[in-house]
C-alpha cells in the first residue's frame, strides 16, 4: 500500500465520533432552499456511496439539528434515528460487502454553527445573508455527510435564494436560473473534495475579475460589497502574480477556478475552502495590509485541498507549507525574504512555552498560533538542509504525486527522504516534527 492510501481507513483520533469508516461516498447531490431573513434552510441531499469490506446492516451520517422528513437507501425507506448530531440509519436490507448504494435525505430547519472547542464552526447567519466555514468539523451544520477529511467525493450544489442575492459556491457554474421572486444557483465541484471544504456564500455582491482564460491563467474572480470594490480591487491586484509563481513551485493549480469572497461582515481569520477563500471586510483596507494573508489562502488550494490530511493530527502539512508560501510570495514579490521571516518566527516561539509536538499537536492546539509558525520554520529548515532546487523539486513532486488524495506525517517523512540534500534531513525531521524543544534557527547548508 502507498503513502498515498495508507493513511485513508482509521477514525480520526481528534474527533472520533465524526465519519464512519465502514463505506465510502462517492458523490453528494444537494438541492437546498434558504430564506435569509428567517435563516430557513431545507431540500434533499443524494449521496452516492460504497460499502466497505463488510455487509452494512447500518451506517451513519453526521448532521446537526434539522427536522427528518424521510430517508431513502436505494430508493425505500428506511430506518432511522437522528440524535446527538448522528443520522443513524437502517437500511430495510442489509448491504452486501463492497456494493454501491444511495442515501437520500430530506430535511429542513434553522442551520446553526456545530460547537467546538474554537466556538462554533460550519452555517454562519450574517446581518444579510449567510457563509459557511467548516473547518473542522462543521459541514453537517448544513448538510448531512460522511464528516472526516480522508473520505473525498465530488459534489452538485443547487440552491435557491431570493433573487437579489448572490449564491457562491466552490466549483463551476452550471445553471442560474431565475423564476418569479427566486433564482436557482447550480454548481459543480468534479476534483475530490472533504466535507469541510464544501462552503457557501449568499449575499449581495459584486462582481470583480481578477484573471482569465482570455491571459492563459487561472480563472479567477472576486466577489465583494459594492461599497468595498475599490479596495478589493487593489488588494487582490497582484493574486494574478501570486497564482503563477505558486504554479511554478507548487505545479498547477489543482482546480476549475479560483474565487475569492469579501464577506459583508467582520471575520476573525480569512478560511480556505475548496476553490474558494473567504475575507471579512476587515482584511479590505485597499493598502493591501493583508496580502500574506490572500497568499496563505491561496496555497491552501494545494496543501489542505488538493492534498488533504488523513485525520487532523496532520494539520502542520496544510498550515506550516501556506505559512511558508506567505514568506516565499515575500522573497519574490519584493518584500522580505523567506530567512527574515523565519528569523522573526523563531525568535517570537523562542520566548513561548515548549510543549507543542508539530506532528501531533493534541486536538486543544491544532489551531495554535506556534502550530502555524513552527511548521513554517519546519518547511524553511528542510529548505536549508535540501538546498533550493532538491527543496523545491520535492514541494512540486510532493504536491503532484498526491494530488487530490491524502496523506500523513509518515508519507511526508519518507517522500523527503527520497531527495539529495546537503545534510542528513533524518534529524531535522525528528526535531522539527516530533519533538517540543525548540530546534536551533535553520542555517543554508
Amino acid at each position: 500500500m502507498s503513502p498515498k492510501q495508507a493513511p485513508q481507513l482509521g477514525v480520526d483520533p481528534y474527533f472520533p465520533t465524526h465519519g464512519d469508516t465502514r463505506y465510502r461516498v462517492h458523490r453528494y447531490e444537494l438541492a437546498l432552499d434558504y430564506k435569509p431573513g428567517p435563516n430557513r434552510l431545507g431540500g434533499s441531499a443524494r449521496l452516492t456511496a460504497v460499502a466497505g469490506g463488510e455487509p452494512l446492516r447500518e451506517f451513519t451520517l453526521d448532521l446537526n439539528d434539522f427536522r427528518i422528513g424521510r430517508v431513502l437507501v436505494d430508493g425505500r425507506a428506511a430506518h432511522y434515528t437522528h440524535r446527538g448530531g448522528k443520522l443513524r440509519i437502517r437500511p430495510a436490507k442489509a448491504l452486501a460487502a463492497g456494493a454501491a448504494f444511495t442515501v437520500e435525505v430530506h430535511y429542513s430547519g434553522n442551520p446553526k454553527p456545530v460547537r467546538s472547542p474554537w466556538g462554533g464552526v460550519g452555517w454562519e447567519e450574517l446581518t444579510d445573508g449567510a457563509l459557511v466555514a467548516s473547518q473542522p468539523i462543521g459541514a453537517p451544520s448544513w448538510y448531512p455527510c460522511n464528516d472526516r477529511p480522508a473520505d473525498k467525493a465530488s459534489y452538485q450544489i443547487a440552491i435557491t435564494t431570493p433573487s437579489p442575492y448572490s449564491v457562491l459556491v466552490g466549483g463551476r457554474l452550471l445553471t442560474r436560473t431565475t423564476r418569479g421572486s427566486t433564482t436557482t444557483w447550480v454548481y459543480e465541484q468534479a476534483a475530490p473534495t472533504s466535507s469541510y471544504l464544501v462552503c457557501v456564500s449568499i449575499g449581495q455582491y459584486e462582481l470583480l475579475r481578477l484573471g482569465g482564460p482570455d491571459t492563459g491563467e487561472v480563472p479567477q474572480q472576486a466577489h465583494a460589497p459594492a461599497r468595498l470594490v475599490p479596495q478589493a480591487t487593489h488588494d487582490f491586484g497582484r493574486q494574478g502574480a501570486m497564482m503563477r509563481l505558486f504554479e511554478e513551485l507548487f505545479g498547477p493549480y489543482p482546480f476549475d477556478g479560483y474565487t475569492v469572497v469579501v464577506a459583508d461582515e467582520e471575520l476573525d481569520v480569512p478560511v480556505e475552502a475548496q476553490g474558494v477563500a473567504t475575507f471579512g471586510t476587515n482584511h479590505v483596507d485597499g493598502a493591501r495590509g493583508s496580502e500574506r494573508l490572500i497568499a496563505h489562502e491561496l496555497a491552501h488550494q494545494w496543501f489542505g485541498n488538493s492534498v488533504t490530511v488523513a485525520d487532523w493530527r496532520h494539520i502542520w502539512l496544510n498550515e506550516g507549507f501556506a505559512k511558508y508560501a506567505e514568506w516565499i510570495w515575500s522573497e519574490r514579490s519584493g518584500g522580505r525574504p523567506a530567512a527574515h521571516h523565519a528569523a522573526v518566527a523563531h525568535s517570537l516561539l523562542a520566548g513561548l512555552p515548549q510543549d507543542l509536538r508539530l506532528a501531533d499537536p493534541g486536538r486543544d492546539r491544532m489551531f495554535d498560533d506556534r502550530l502555524y509558525e513552527r511548521g513554517g520554520l519546519a518547511v524553511h529548515a528542510l529548505r536549508c538542509a535540501l538546498g533550493d532546487e532538491s527543496f523545491f523539486r520535492m514541494v512540486k513532486d510532493w504536491t503532484t504525486l498526491n494530488r487530490h488524495g491524502v496523506v500523513g506525517t509518515a508519507g511526508f517523512t519518507a517522500h523527503v527522504r527520497r531527495y539529495p540534500s546537503r545534510r542528513p534531513v533524518d534529524g531535522v525531521l525528528e526535531a522539527w516534527l516530533h519533538e517540543t524543544l525548540l530546534p536551533p534557527p535553520p542555517i543554508p547548508g
